[in-house]
């Protein structure tokens, strides 16, 4: 048997004819540059996260680097950042100029550890962009405390949390990327919500923070020709606007199908020794962009699983701390060890909203086999 890791064609196939439409009204109208759909996308989407502004920019990268740069971070600024993600949330920070201060996790949801985070706070720091990895919100109460406390800025790394939620207050629920003063959203193909290409999307409350970034993402200009600072050619295509309205509306759906997958996997992999699977916080909802489990064979494993037809993948085998992109930082091998000892051992394993129980049975059944090996 062949799993893809993420095989998007059922969910493609579920919205094939209004998608066509949809694309021939674009080409037929000819707005394909922050044209109708944009607009009415941005305003949808940020009904989605209760907030009073969203802009659509041209990947999640743009999102967060656009963010840094409406807050005013430069080169003079610190960035605190978890060490293990991927290094587009680095290299937002390192664009502006900025030093990205990293540190590491906490073992069991792989998010930013809070104390650790206490502890990097220099004079120099400007925020905090924590990363609701893998699907699962980090732990936005005391992040917030600590901004509020410190007088930080909050950016949200949602680019892998769309529709995941935490109770801020006993009984009072908010969608990551709605808690800091902005969050940024990638719609790379694969994500929880995804294009036909490249995508983003910036999130906010704060009206100022919102014209910079509305400014920012178009050359700068405030008509067509009138341009007040020197801006960035990071718009969101219309054409990927008008597919993105249409899978936004499925977006619940769609990760309930993730969340009743990995029901299934925590399942049938419950009580397997040598493989330890996602923890979700009991006060958020994970909604499984990616489920990872740690295995301590991880390497062998990985291989063997490609040998079976399982198109698994690991992220991420080098934490940002070690990237040769960020040595001249001066860290070193042990000095954030529990993203080090993760990186070494995690693999995710085939899930999208269409899995069919028989391929997680198979993965598991495979996987089994291989951990107790």
């Amino acid at each position: 048997m062949k799993i893809q890791f993420s095989d998007l064609s059922e969910q493609h196939n579920e919205i094939k004819k209004e998608m066509n439409q949809a694309l021939k009204k674009v080409i037929r109208k000819g707005d394909f540059i922050l044209g109708e759909d944009v607009k009415l996308f941005e305003q949808e989407f940020a009904g989605f996260f209760n907030t009073g502004h969203a802009v659509g920019v041209s990947s999640g990268t743009a999102a967060l680097f656009l963010s840094l740069a409406a807050l005013g971070v430069g080169p003079e600024d610190e960035v605190i950042v978890p060490a293990f993600t991927y290094i587009a949330t680095a290299c937002a920070v390192s664009y502006t100029g900025a030093k990205p201060v990293f540190v590491d996790i906490d073992e069991k949801t792989y998010n930013i550890d809070t104390d650790a985070l206490r502890k990097a706070i220099t004079k120099r720091t400007k925020v905090i962009m924590p990363v609701h990895l893998y699907g699962q919100p980090a732990d936005m109460p005391t992040i917030m405390a600590i901004a509020q406390e410190n007088n930080l800025a909050v950016v949200e790394d949602t680019a892998q949390a769309h529709g995941s939620s935490i109770e801020m207050e006993p009984g009072q629920w908010r969608k990551a990327g709605s808690i800091g003063d902005i969050g940024c959203f990638s719609f790379y193909p694969s994500k929880n919500l995804g294009a036909l290409g490249d995508g983003g999307m910036v999130i906010t409350n704060n009206e100022e923070l919102y014209k910079k970034v509305h400014i920012l993402r178009n050359c700068g200009r405030v008509s067509k020709y009138d341009h007040v600072v020197i801006g960035y050619n990071s718009r969101l295509d219309t054409l990927q606007a008008a597919v993105l309205r249409l899978k936004l509306k499925r977006l619940a759906a769609w990760n309930a199908m993730r969340q009743k997958a990995a029901l299934t996997y925590n399942k049938l992999l419950s009580g397997v020794d040598g493989a330890v699977t996602p923890y979700a916080a009991g006060d958020v909802k994970h909604v499984y962009h990616v489920y990872a489990v740690r295995v301590k064979n991880r390497d062998e494993v990985f291989r063997k699983l490609k040998e079976a037809g399982i198109d698994a993948i690991i992220h991420y085998p080098i934490p940002l701390h070690l990237q040769k992109a960020y040595q001249g930082l001066g860290y070193k091998q042990g000095d954030l060890p529990v993203a080090e000892t993760v990186a070494k051992e995690v693999i995710s394993l085939p899930m999208f909203p269409h899995i069919q129980k028989t391929q997680i049975k198979y993965v598991v059944d495979t996987l089994k086999k291989l951990v107790r090996g």
